[in-house]
């Protein structure tokens, strides 16, 4: 069949992509072959492809794809995240938008709103990522909420909860008042902002002194339960037991002492709100102050705002500085830098606020993960991230895993009195009646009496359980396949859920399984645009994956992608990149045509130069294959894609293709055909992880094959010892070609012609490509000489002198007059460079490589007089 001319991304990545889902070369069974596995870390379940996905993705299957071909079981798990806090606020905003209000809703109401958008727009992800080649065992595609997903979390939720690890507890928590929700302290982001620091005074009880505290938040004065001075501060002797009064309110609060007031920090006084801030609670606890809570939960003030009561925090804030500025209050206003608390979910300012939460105690579950990573049983790479790492594990606060969200697990806890420790933890409300009878002794006690606790669990409870859960290895510990897949392999991940996801997963792995989860953690860059922006739709500098794809096919995007990623560091993105990648593609394309157009001679004898160039050919391979090899050990992917394309580019492509290909109008043998193909084959399977649409589509025309030959399932070529002479010796005949095709340009000397050549071969340069070098060059004489060549062009490889009579074919004055300038303007460039080294000061001072490269300068320019004088003297 002929090939196409034009290479049909479309045409050709839908028909192979099903021909690999017809016959399940993704899938896969417990077999008695050495087990590779890789678990996708699971997308919101109602995201789009974005341009981190397609970066992730691809070196996802970059190294699957390598696996199988090495001849792994291998297994690559994907899936979705159901994504509490993001898919819960796209519903609400759909009904919102339908006129239906979240709060009218029972939770069962809410909940089939919440499956019906998921089954509508869930799993888009997964079919995109089917566009880009990814090789998932679709089969086993699992979410997070699925039946015996949510049951593996409820089990190590109650499991956790018995062994004391599970608590509850009033604490001051993260609360994002958007999602009306509390947060882990892993999903605040800090940023420096610019704000204002404003100086309030407030009056002392029973005198017209007034004292002055420093605030960035003067909403919460409404909150004020205490002013606090240091004891040891001598300006504030005076207001010891004393009260102040907050302005607006009138509230008359105590005046505390602690030393935990920095004396040189702001005014010496601080405003105590044990409802808005952490530190501040700690004071009201020791000091048994009130506790007054001034915010509804989305960030609108309460009835202890006053007037104020139903007002946007920040609405709040400016109005209440205008009154404050009418009363007197404020004595001055400041600009201020400092840290602001923002969710990482919607963005929105973080408040504290003090709530009854479920915590998970993690600083004994977190050393055997610590441990893991200090011990290199777990690999970060690249390693600078394993001090990140360490610090967080050695400095790891206790996990606030519930959230006020219906979509997500309930968490399994069951009220049944008045009391805030009438409760009990089970898996069931079965099993919850049974222990509340026993803890109560009210064998009375109905299902009906009892209440779930309406919080959902933290989505990262249930994905820290992913290389486990997906294997159903909590419900069925020791069943075969968590016994044949787990530990997994690799885990390639973004840095920015190193603690939200990684480490977790890693305690999980030890928790529940004794054993680590993965081996290598291979932790991307950021995808940045040109600016070092970061890719984002808020930006509008994000490229559609999917439009990449339509207009340089899966593989060259592939490829764009991978050409300048190495491990941990941010790839600057740039669509010329999959342009270069799609380049690479038509490359591979048009070389096969090439080979393909070939007419056989079954009669024909191999000559030199093909036997040669094959032999240099397959050593170059097999050198290149062990760079290759090493780079993939090394998780350096964007190397080893490198590597694969100077080999196919350059050696094949350019060379050897070159060095076979026939002359017009002639047939080639059929002994370096079968060679060619054969190294094709090679170039095919190392191409296979970065291209496997071309590689696939060229693999398969080659020859008719069956189910169990596609390329996909083929072979790793096999390492081979190979020869490191020939591949020097080629280097120096290609520059000897290459020398020839400058002065066939230079001198406007038909490639068509031949010529006819003369070596002084000072360097006793291997004769093995000389039938290449008289092929490539047009060369219908090779003579090797023992004195310089008058009458001729001439030109220099190392310390070997090539001649090329001129005969008539080029005007000899005009050249004379060319190589006489070109001498001049060398002889010149000479005297500076060795004026430069004949001053002391100079090679005294500067550095040793500029001294260096000054001498190479010299010894360049001597060596070119020498040829220049040399092509002169021929002329003359």
């Amino acid at each position: 069949m002929a090939l196409e001319a034009k290479y049909n991304t479309k045409q050709i990545e839908n028909k192979w992509y099903s021909y690999w889902m017809e016959n399940k070369y993704f899938h896969s069974e417990v077999d008695e072959r050495t087990p590779y596995t890789i678990v996708i870390p699971p997308p919101n379940v109602t995201g789009v492809l974005h341009m981190g996905h397609m970066l992730n993705n691809t070196l996802q299957d970059v190294l699957i794809r390598r696996a199988r071909l090495q001849g792994f079981n291998a297994c690559w798990v994907p899936g979705t995240d159901h994504a509490s806090i993001a898919t819960e606020a796209k519903v609400v905003a759909k009904l919102k938008a339908d006129g239906i209000d979240k709060t009218k809703l029972s939770r069962e109401e809410f909940l089939e709103h919440a499956w019906e958008w998921t089954h509508k727009h869930g799993g888009i992800i997964l079919e995109q990522l089917k566009k880009l080649g990814a090789s998932c065992d679709w089969e086993r595609t699992k979410f997070t909420m699925d039946d015996e997903m949510s049951a593996s979390v409820i089990k190590v939720f109650v499991d956790l909860y018995k062994k004391g690890n599970i608590y509850r507890g009033y604490r001051m928590v993260n609360w994002d008042p958007q999602a009306q929700t509390t947060l882990s302290d892993e999903e605040v982001i800090h940023e420096e902002k610019q704000g204002n620091l404003y100086y309030l005074n407030y009056k002392i009880e029973g005198s017209n002194d007034t004292l002055t505290i420093a605030t960035t938040r003067p909403e919460t004065i409404l909150g004020d339960t205490a002013i606090c001075i240091n004891p040891n501060d001598e300006r504030f002797v005076h207001l010891r037991g004393k009260k102040a009064i907050v302005p607006v309110c009138n509230r008359v609060i105590p005046i505390i002492e602690d030393e935990y007031v920095d004396i040189e920090f702001g005014t010496g006084c601080l405003k105590v709100t044990p409802a808005h801030d952490e530190n501040d609670k700690a004071l009201g606890d020791k000091h048994n102050l009130e506790i007054i809570d001034i915010l509804n939960d989305d960030g609108t003030l309460n009835s202890f705002g006053l007037h104020y009561e139903g007002k946007d925090r920040f609405v709040v804030r400016k109005e209440i500085v205008k009154e404050l500025e009418e009363m007197g209050v404020v004595s001055k206003i400041e600009t201020h830098m400092h840290k602001v608390g923002t969710s990482e979910r919607t963005g929105a300012v973080i408040e504290p606020k003090l709530s009854d939460q479920w915590f998970l105690k993690m600083k004994d579950l977190a050393q055997p993960a610590l441990d893991a990573v200090l011990e290199k049983d777990v690999n970060l790479v690249p390693e600078k991230f394993v001090n990140t790492y360490r610090h967080w594990m050695e400095n790891v606060r206790d996990w606030n895993i519930s959230r006020q969200l219906w979509w997500g697990q309930q968490i399994p806890a069951y009220f049944y009195g008045d009391g805030k420790e009438d409760f009990v933890v089970a898996e069931n409300i079965e099993e919850a009646l049974k222990l509340a009878k026993e803890k109560t002794t009210n064998y009375q006690l109905q299902t009906t009496d009892l209440k779930q606790d309406p919080d959902a669990l933290d989505t990262w409870f249930s994905s820290w359980l992913w290389p486990i859960s997906v294997f159903n290895g909590i419900l069925e510990p020791d069943n075969k396949e968590i016994n044949y897949y787990y530990p997994t392999n690799d885990l390639v991940t973004a840095p920015e859920i190193l603690f939200f996801w990684v480490a977790r997963m890693i305690i999980a792995g030890y928790e529940y399984r004794n054993e680590k989860p993965f081996t290598n953690v291979y932790l991307t860059g950021i995808v940045r645009d040109k600016q070092r922006r970061k890719m984002s739709k808020s930006l509008g500098n994000s490229p559609d994956p999917i439009d990449l794809m339509d207009v340089y096919g899966a593989d060259g995007v592939r490829v764009g992608m991978l050409l300048s990623s190495p491990a941990g560091n941010d790839l600057m993105f740039d669509e010329d990149l999959c342009k270069q990648g799609s380049g690479f593609v038509n490359k591979i394309w048009n070389a096969y045509r090439l080979i393909d157009g070939w007419e056989v001679d079954t009669e024909k004898e191999q000559s030199q130069s093909d036997i040669i160039a094959l032999q240099w050919y397959k050593s170059k391979f097999q050198k290149t294959l062990a760079e290759i090899e090493d780079h993939y050990s090394k998780y350096r992917i964007s190397d080893a894609l490198m590597s694969t394309y100077k080999l196919v580019w350059d050696d094949f492509c350019s060379w050897l293709l070159e060095m076979v290909k026939p002359p017009f109008g002639e047939k080639i043998s059929e002994k370096t055909c079968l060679e060619v193909i054969s190294v094709l084959e090679d170039n095919l399977k190392v191409l296979h992880p970065f291209v496997p649409f071309i590689s696939e589509e060229i693999w398969q025309h080659i020859t008719q094959r069956d189910i169990s030959e596609a390329l996909i399932i083929s072979e790793w070529p096999k390492p081979e010892a190979y020869d490191e002479k020939i591949i020097k010796d080629f280097e120096f005949a290609s520059e000897v070609i290459s020398g020839i095709r400058t002065i066939r340009k230079e001198k406007n000397i038909s490639f068509k012609d031949t010529i006819e050549l003369s070596v002084l071969n000072n360097d006793k340069a291997s004769k093995e490509f000389d039938a290449v070098i008289s092929k490539l060059g047009n060369v219908s004489e090779l003579n090797y000489i023992t004195e310089k060549l008058d009458g001729a062009l001439t030109f220099r490889v190392k310390s070997n002198e090539y001649f090329i009579p001129i005969a008539g074919a080029i005007n000899v004055e005009e050249e004379i007059a060319k190589l006489s300038e070109e001498l001049k303007y060398t002889e010149g460039f000479l005297r500076s460079v060795q004026g430069k080294l004949k001053n002391e000061r100079f090679v005294s001072g500067a550095p040793e490589q500029v001294v260096a490269l000054e001498k190479q300068k010299e010894a360049d320019a001597l060596a070119k007089i020498e040829t220049l004088k040399a092509s002169l003297a021929g002329l003359k």
